[in-house]
């Protein structure tokens, strides 16, 4: 199990980190925020595909074919949990490093568009923990029903 959810978390993890910068990199001055939201869902979503690869892999190849719920969970939870650092640590290094405004600026577009309301003060490190939660979260729910359309009994 171990090797499988190594093998298919960085694989995820990696594709994270790419997908989520280049988003970011290439969308943020081009694209509004709304769009660039559309765009970060579909690269968490397209990061934790190794979810169900991951567990499909370990049921075929390392389990004789064989695997329960619990272990499908189990595993997608893990290998969602390390796409999650990998999302985390694009953010992260995006909005600390790279565009170190980013938070002001999208404070002032919040205000532009009457949604103030809606303004939460963030800092990169509680935005990369969000991340981490959120995608560990989405995965949770991918394993859930990965894990119930792979999952086979003896």
């Amino acid at each position: 199990m171990k090797n499988t959810v190594l093998k298919y978390g960085i694989y995820g993890l990696l594709f994270g980190v790419i997908i989520f910068t280049i988003h970011l990199t290439l969308g943020i001055d081009n694209l509004d925020y709304s769009t660039n939201e559309i765009l970060g869902y579909v690269s968490i979503f397209l990061s934790l595909s190794f979810v169900f690869f991951g567990i499909k892999h370990y049921r075929d190849h390392v389990n004789n074919g064989i695997i329960t719920l619990g272990k499908a969970i189990a595993i997608g939870v893990l290998i969602s949990s390390l796409v999650g650092l990998g999302i985390a640590l694009a953010d992260f290094v995006y909005t600390k490093f790279i565009d170190p405004s980013f938070f002001s600026n999208y404070e002032k577009k919040l205000i532009e568009q009457g949604k103030a309301d809606e303004i939460i003060k963030m800092t990169s490190a509680t935005a990369a923990l969000f991340m981490l939660v959120l995608v560990t979260i989405i995965g949770f729910i991918i394993s859930l029903i990965s894990g119930l359309i792979l999952q086979r009994k003896k």
